[in-house]
Parts: structure tokens; C-alpha cells; sequence
């Protein structure tokens, strides 16, 4: 093979969809190959990395859309900010009136290996996908942070034309997303002044059940804390702890939910696939679970007229796909060419 065509071979490889999905199923507990070159503020004492396609500390006039695109359990957001970015512009038009966002929830061991400064929030390895505090330099929720964001782009000395606020998140990022639609206070301010908001959850591992119910009956029952936060209602961290389960459900009901499932993610021993008995008893993979799920909310009082589940045919556990789909591009930017069923 030609040299030149070799380099090119291995480039496309490098980003391929296939190396992507690879690269996901990696394990977790060593560093992030690179770290957001943007901060904010989260709190007093706290800062987030974060990527922006645009300086949003500066008045955006143009920007009417505002995507917010939440990594996976590798904390890798410069592997999701490029899929946010090609997704942007697949959105043509759509896209060129919209900031993409992609906030970074670090670890201990990132912020040592990378010398961050000593105001950097850090988390356990998965406890910001269920809103935990931050173990350092101050316990802010990761739905903090998320709030920390909302309340910027609430700011119409910044973006006074902002209509549309999405948050989406794949596989960890889309379990933080579930759990924030639940109980996440920045959506208020932008409601408010006529913005509308809207949560895409695409793939997780696991939902937060409001009932003792669940798709798989035998293993709750030998599962002593599977109705336990992040799974269930029972010990929730203190960022939900005020509100009741009823309000909370009340609240999620209310909001504008997308489902987004992957037709392929079926693979029940996934290397990345929560494998706990909490997640087991509600379904065998994420393709099943994710259904179970919305027919259990649907099943519920008045059901869930505001959530929808689309099926994205074809594709299994791979972000860059999901939101690159007719699907995904509907979700985000309202783009025709999506065969929803639901």
C-alpha cells in the first residue's frame, strides 16, 4: 500500500464510527486523553471544563439553538465534541444558529495527571452520572454544574434570541440527562422568558424508576438496593433530597423527554453495560430497558404525553451514530427524515 494511502487508511480508521464504539467500551479508571480548553464557573469555588463552539462570554445574537451534548463513562467529551460538531454540520441552516456545548465531568486521577488547578471539580469514577457531589474543591452536584450552564444561556445579555435549549447525553451522558429531567432546577429561568427546553437520552444503562415496579421482578427481589438512587426513589443525593417522589414524577412528566434507542444495542455482556443487579432487574440490555422503561412511565396516572421513544434503526452502542441519525438530527435540531414510531 502506498504510504500515502496507508496514512489516510489509518486516519479514517482512527475516526471511524467502529474505533469510536471501540474506544467506548474501554475501561474507565485511567486519565482522559485530553481535558476542555473552557471553564465555568459551577458555585463560589468550583470551575468545569467545557468545550464551546463559540465564545459565549460575548453577546451571540445569531444563536437561536443551544445543544448541550453530555459524554460517556471515559469522561472523553473531545470525542463527543467532535460528533456534536459533526452533527451540527449535518443540521445545515439549523446549525449555523446554534452553539454546541459539551461540559466535562473530570476524576481525581485526571485532575492529577493533568497538574488541574486546585478549583477544578472532580468526581468519583461514575457518581456525577447520578448527580453525587463533586468530591473536590466543593460538593457540587454534576446537576449543578448542568444548572451552572442553563442559568448562562438564560442570560439575554448573551443570547437574546435563544429559543431552543437541548440536552442530550449517550450511554453515562444520557443517564445524567434522565436523572436531570427528573429533578433539574436550571430549565426554570429559561421557560421562563419563553425558552423552550427538551432532554434527549439516548442508550443508557439504566433509569430512575418513581415505583417498586420493575421489568424484571425476580432479580429486584434479591436485590436489596435496587430501588436505591440512581435507580430508584429510596436515598437520594441531596440535590433531589427536598422535593417528594410525587412532585419529582410531576416534574419529569411534565417535561419534553426523547428517548433515543439504538435497534442493536442488545448485547447483554457489553463491556460498558451496567451489569449490577440494580440495572438487571430492569431489563437484560440497554435496547430493552429503554423500552420497559418509557411503557412503565406510560403506564402510569396520566401517562407521559410530552416523552417520545424513537427507535434508531440500525445502529447499536455508538454515540457518533446516534446523534448523527435522522433520528438524532430530528432530536436535536428539528430536522425532517425520522420514522418515529412512538
Amino acid at each position: 500500500m502506498h504510504p500515502l494511502a496507508r496514512a489516510a487508511f489509518l486516519l479514517f480508521a482512527l475516526i471511524s464510527p467502529k474505533a469510536w464504539a471501540a474506544d467506548e467500551a474501554a475501561p474507565n479508571e485511567r486519565p482522559v486523553k485530553e481535558v476542555a480548553d473552557s471553564r465555568i464557573p459551577v458555585g463560589t469555588q468550583g470551575s468545569l471544563p467545557v468545550y464551546v463552539s463559540a465564545d459565549w462570554t460575548s453577546p451571540l445574537p445569531d444563536i437561536t439553538r443551544a445543544v448541550l451534548v453530555l459524554h460517556g463513562r471515559l469522561r472523553n467529551a473531545d470525542v463527543y465534541f467532535k460528533s456534536a460538531k459533526t452533527a451540527q454540520a449535518a443540521a445545515g441552516e439549523a446549525g449555523k444558529t446554534t452553539i454546541m456545548i459539551v461540559p466535562q465531568f473530570l476524576a481525581g486521577i485526571d485532575v492529577d495527571a493533568y497538574h488541574l488547578p486546585a478549583d477544578t471539580l472532580r468526581w468519583t469514577l461514575e457518581g456525577w452520572e447520578g448527580g453525587d457531589p463533586a468530591v473536590a474543591p466543593t460538593p457540587a452536584s454534576s446537576f449543578e454544574a448542568l444548572d451552572a450552564i442553563l442559568a448562562r444561556l438564560a442570560d439575554r445579555r448573551l443570547f437574546p434570541n435563544l429559543r431552543q435549549v437541548v440536552v442530550a447525553g449517550h450511554s453515562g451522558g444520557a443517564q445524567v440527562v434522565q436523572r436531570y429531567a427528573i429533578a433539574g432546577k436550571g430549565e426554570v429561568s429559561l421557560t421562563r422568558q419563553g425558552v423552550g427546553v427538551r432532554y434527549v437520552v439516548a442508550n443508557p444503562s439504566s433509569y430512575a424508576y418513581f415505583s417498586a415496579e420493575r421489568p424484571e421482578p425476580s432479580i429486584a427481589a434479591s436485590c436489596p438496593d435496587y430501588n436505591h438512587w440512581k435507580y430508584g426513589m429510596e436515598a437520594r443525593p441531596d440535590y433531589l433530597a427536598g422535593p417528594t417522589i410525587a412532585a419529582l414524577e410531576k416534574v419529569y412528566v411534565a417535561r419534553r423527554v426523547i428517548y433515543l434507542l439504538g435497534t442493536l444495542d442488545t448485547n447483554p455482556d457489553h463491556p460498558a453495560l451496567d451489569k449490577s443487579c440494580m440495572a438487571e432487574a430492569e431489563g437484560p440490555y440497554r435496547y430493552a430497558r429503554g423500552h420497559a422503561y418509557a411503557a412503565t412511565m406510560q403506564s402510569r396516572d396520566a401517562g407521559t404525553p410530552n416523552h417520545s421513544l424513537w427507535d434508531v434503526q440500525g445502529v447499536g452502542h455508538d454515540g457518533d451514530k446516534m446523534l448523527t441519525s435522522p433520528c438524532g438530527l430530528k432530536a436535536l435540531f428539528d430536522l425532517p427524515g425520522c420514522e418515529v414510531g412512538h
